[in-house]
């Protein structure tokens, strides 16, 4: 789930580069490497989610396309919405990895019984 919400959210951070350089004037010099770079930062994280230090890594772009609202005041919603499904899809996933050792320990324990 959370590749997912990257996936999405680099969808939308790409989005925000042409409104960074026609809505909030920012020049196409910074906006292009801060929009596209997340986007493309998102998709190769969603990539690394198979190794603990990737999810670091996605709460890292969490924090920065909040931190995008102080170029596009729009991203403060949409970062923390993105930033508030990221949480919800890794803690339920966590939830999820818990479970089911607990249950493959339960049946380990019962069938050396």
């Amino acid at each position: 789930m959370c590749a997912a919400v990257l996936s999405l959210e680099a969808i939308t951070l790409g989005l925000s580069t042409p409104v960074m350089i026609t809505v909030a004037d920012v020049a196409p010099g910074t906006a292009l490497p801060i929009g596209i770079g997340l986007a493309v930062a998102s998709l190769v994280v969603a990539g690394m989610l198979r190794k603990e230090w990737g999810y670091a890594l996605g709460w890292a772009i969490q924090v920065a396309a909040v931190g995008l609202g102080f170029l596009v005041a729009t991203m403060f919603f949409l970062g923390g919405l993105f930033a508030l499904l990221w949480a919800t899809a890794y803690f339920l996933g966590v939830k999820i990895e818990r479970e089911r050792a607990a249950a493959y320990a339960a049946f380990d324990a019962q069938q050396g019984s």
